[in-house]
């Protein structure tokens, strides 16, 4: 995994929030990413392929639905800047969390 790789499967702000909720929550299915982003289902499960292709994500099928989580092999400086950009995007992030903590009670997925 090069810098160049890495940098350009987060070039796009779905892949970025998708990566980030899940770096931040640990484990993500397609749907609750869909309520957290706003987006299609299409669209979410297009990106996360992206992320997959790329090595950051790892994906794991239970029943009918599809997990996500980090790629347990990812170098030290890619988890750094998983953890600026996190940082730097706190707010997005807390949003985000509000609306998955939401989807939990309702038991999306």
């Amino acid at each position: 995994m090069t810098p160049e790789t890495v940098f350009k499967c987060l070039s796009d702000e779905t892949r970025l929030m998708s990566t980030l909720l899940i770096f931040t929550r640990g484990e993500l299915c397609v749907c609750e990413l869909m309520d957290a982003l706003g987006e299609s289902q299409p669209k979410v499960s297009r990106h996360l392929a992206q992320l997959r292709a790329c090595g950051l994500l790892t994906d794991q099928r239970r029943g009918q639905w599809v997990y996500y989580s980090m790629s347990k092999a990812l170098p030290a400086w890619v988890m750094q800047i998983l953890e600026a950009a996190s940082a730097a995007n706190a707010q997005r992030l807390d949003n985000a969390h509000t609306i998955l903590s939401a989807s939990d009670r309702m038991q999306v997925c």
